[in-house]
């Protein structure tokens, strides 16, 4: 199960990114024992991450994280664009993007669906409006395990 990265985790990670010149979109942690991977999303919004960008980031936030040690045990470092596919992390990315469809997992259902794609509507505190085959329903964002926007091919 892919799961945002500990409080701690970006706590270090996003002022080290955007120290860094980069917009740091947000982190992920797959827990698998000796093969965990720990996916970290940067950007550039003008210019888009090329492999030198994830290069320059890598090092500097393995460095990091071989200092700080906030995971115990094995991992991989992956530094990565979000892509055509972004994923939101934060109530601000959801307000960035309102318009724009997404793919949500919930942790619980709503209207007994726990995947849905939707239009997003809005966000008001930490309530994400979202249009739903026609019908304006209101989402949690606690609620929301994972979301990413449906590509647009122009």
């Amino acid at each position: 199960m892919v799961r945002q990265a500990s409080v701690k985790v970006l706590q270090l990670l996003e002022p080290l990114v955007e120290g860094l010149g980069y917009e740091f979109v947000g982190a992920e942690y797959l827990p698998q024992g000796k093969h965990s991977l720990l996916r970290v999303y940067i950007d550039l919004p003008e210019d888009g991450i090329g492999v030198e960008d994830c290069e320059r980031v890598s090092r500097q936030v393995s460095s990091m994280l071989d200092v700080e040690d906030p995971i115990p045990g094995h991992y991989t470092l992956e530094v990565s664009s979000p892509g055509m596919d972004r994923p939101l992390f934060t109530v601000g990315q959801f307000q960035r993007f309102v318009g724009r469809e997404v793919k949500l997992l919930l942790s619980r259902p709503v209207h007994k669906r726990r995947k849905m794609t939707v239009e997003l509507q809005g966000v008001t505190d930490d309530v994400v409006t979202v249009m739903l085959e026609g019908e304006a329903i209101q989402i949690d964002f606690d609620n929301i395990e994972k979301a990413h926007l449906v590509p647009v091919f122009d």
